[in-house]
């Protein structure tokens, strides 16, 4: 945890001037610009840039009633296909999704609408009158939800749309899942996340119950039996091990339980921060850690990956901005020693350089020592075998749990499990996306209203 970085200094400044480091990454667009931005769409019949949203959004729909200033009608567009629209417009990598689709991407122009500007300027100007959606008429059914992230609340949120009551349980004080624990400061400043939730609850018929955790106070059976239907959105709970000795020593520690604790701090000027860091990744959590230890006043921060730079899973777009906060990438280095002071904290890491041979990564033999009074991890998660300590927990995975081991889920969110659904980081197919998230939880609320309608024969094929 965040307590092995308790003998750094703090970070420099105010807590105003380092607050002022985690606004908004990009501004937003002016109501001008925005009515300029519009203008460029060619509301295409049958738009690219909707194939590519995981979550279906009308994208040319909703841009066209910008156009024609309508932005209730916009974001109401954009909120009925993905009800966590305010966020997806900020964290989603529309660079590689909507807007790399976008017929504007041609060679005279090679700039695509802008679309997640657009989306966000819908929904931070709309002014509805109460919430957008109203609940159908009762079922009289009662699903569990556990898991308040994402693809949870997004669940919960279609299934109580539908007529449903839903109990969530959380592990967590709050709920949001990363969006309030393991986003980026500057992609999701203030309390924003925290205004989606209620936003999102205010529809109602959604309860969520806190400290909640599957296989400690919670279990699967229990919940099986008590409702009519389960869906598990979980995500990744466990942080991958290095494997190396010295790994538990101070000053060295997980990417994600640094990024929590930023995200919940109220005085940004008490957070320990090294002078010099090391980041293990290659993913956006290692870009976002890098760039927030920068923006906090850590002097070098230095990216480290086993690979090479075609290889990171951080988009072009993200790399970027790292590049633009002056982190040092230093790919084709593996880490092989974890350096210690006289006192046993943290001193640097030793690498070794890595190639690739006969299309396999090897270990040349060559040897890179960096010095770092702090290291992060950030080199990817997996399932809390924890959770899954009850022989029906076990039925959903293997025993003993594989790495990178998930849930299984069919075209419709099922488990192997009847009356049992699962969807986001969890389950086996996907990207790992909040947008992907939305969209797994949204099917799954679909799914489970048809089928718990259904007589219990009738409910579930064989």
């Amino acid at each position: 945890m965040i307590d092995s970085l308790r003998h750094l200094p703090p970070a420099a400044g105010s807590n105003g001037e380092l607050a002022a480091q985690f606004t908004d990454l990009a501004p937003p667009l002016t109501a001008r610009q925005a009515a300029v931005e519009a203008a460029r769409c060619l509301y295409c019949y049958d738009a690219p840039c909707m194939n590519a949203c995981p979550t279906g959004i009308d994208v040319a729909g909703f841009i066209k009633n910008i156009h024609d200033g309508n932005i209730d009608g916009a974001a109401y567009g954009i909120l009925q296909a993905n009800i966590f629209g305010g966020s997806c417009a900020r964290v989603c990598p529309t660079e590689i999704l909507c807007e790399a689709a976008c017929v504007r991407n041609n060679p005279a122009e090679r700039a695509p609408v802008r679309i997640g500007l657009l989306q966000r300027h819908a929904l931070d100007n709309a002014r509805f009158a109460g919430h957008p959606f109203q609940r159908a008429p009762a079922t009289g059914k009662v699903i569990a939800v556990v898991g308040a992230g994402p693809a949870g609340l997004s669940c919960a949120h279609r299934l109580a749309m539908l007529g449903n009551e839903v109990v969530v349980y959380e592990a967590r004080p709050k709920a949001g899942g990363l969006n309030e624990y393991g986003i980026a400061k500057y992609k999701l400043p203030g309390d924003f996340a925290q205004q989606e939730v209620d936003f999102l609850l205010a529809i109602g018929g959604i309860r969520i119950e806190h400290g909640r955790r599957l296989g400690e106070n919670l279990g699967l059976a229990e919940l099986h039996t008590r409702y009519d239907a389960v869906f598990l959105g979980i995500g990744l709970q466990a942080s991958r091990a290095l494997g190396l000795t010295g790994e538990d020593a101070p000053g060295l520690l997980t990417a994600t339980d640094y990024i929590a604790a930023l995200r919940q701090a109220s005085d940004l000027s008490r957070l320990p921060v090294p002078r010099r860091a090391i980041v293990i990744g290659a993913g956006n959590t290692a870009i976002d850690m890098a760039v927030q230890i920068k923006r906090l006043g850590a002097e070098d921060v230095t990216l480290v990956y086993r690979r090479g730079l075609e290889s990171m899973s951080a988009t072009g777009h993200e790399i970027e901005i790292a590049k633009a906060h002056y982190v040092r990438i230093r790919t084709w280095a593996a880490p092989l020693e974890v350096l210690l002071d006289e006192t046993g904290r943290v001193a640097g890491m030793r690498f070794e350089q890595t190639r690739i041979e006969e299309g396999r990564l090897v270990r040349t033999g060559g040897v890179i020592e960096i010095a770092a009074d702090a290291v992060f991890k950030a080199i990817g998660q997996g399932m809390n075998e924890d959770a899954f300590n009850e022989p029906l927990a076990r039925e959903l995975i293997g025993q003993p749990l594989r790495e990178g081991e998930r849930i299984w889920v069919d075209e419709r969110m099922r488990t192997a499990l009847p009356g049992i659904y699962a969807g986001g980081d969890c389950i086996a197919p996907g990207q790992d996306l909040t947008v992907q998230a939305v969209q797994h939880g949204k099917l799954a609320a679909i799914s489970i209203h048809q089928d718990i309608q259904q007589p219990a024969e009738a409910a579930w094929p064989t």
